[in-house]
């Protein structure tokens, strides 16, 4: 992706799809611990002294903060695919946005919503991000693969992380 992006250009409708099995892709901005620290927070997990540290506006601020409701938007999306597993009903969206204000950065999350889907011993997951920077690409992905990874165990302790399809309609390099 940072290939795709190093010219400067806007690439709009960015499409890709993954395995996440490994979804750690480490950058000097994004170490492990701090991956790891991002996505508890946007899980809603308690962080000790040392995961709040790492948490910072260069690394996303308020646009990726997706914390709002995410226990009982997970503990809906579990519901949804334990009750009904071919469910289309299996969504998370990010943040309220139906009330959002396009000028206003607390509301303009970048993740807009992540549908989930079993497939056989599976959970796959289809995502829609309304701007990316590449620069933050790391710390989605390894969310929405902790997010995978605590949906999937709370279904079945034998499914397993699939595929995701990411899709962006804007990306750019960096926040700039």
């Amino acid at each position: 992706m940072d290939a795709l992006t190093r010219s400067g250009k806007i690439i709009h409708n960015f499409f890709r799809t993954m395995r996440m099995d490994n979804f750690l892709i480490e950058t000097d901005l994004f170490p492990k611990d701090v991956l790891e620290s991002y996505s508890l927070w946007n899980l809603e997990k308690n962080l000790t002294k040392e995961n709040k540290k790492h948490l910072s506006d260069l690394r996303g601020g308020s646009q990726g903060d997706y914390r709002e409701g995410m226990a009982m938007k997970i503990d809906n999306a579990v519901a949804a695919l334990r009750e009904f597993s071919t469910s289309k009903r299996a969504v998370i969206t990010i943040g309220n946005n139906a009330s959002s204000k396009h000028w206003c950065d607390e509301d303009a999350k970048c993740m807009r919503e992540i549908h989930f889907r079993l497939a056989g011993q599976e959970l796959h997951a289809t995502t829609f991000f309304r701007a990316q920077a590449a620069l933050i690409f790391p710390k989605n992905i390894h969310f929405i693969g902790s997010l995978m990874n605590e949906v999937a165990s709370r279904i079945d302790s034998s499914i397993g992380s699939g595929q995701l399809t990411y899709l962006t309609s804007v990306l750019v390099q960096d926040r700039s």
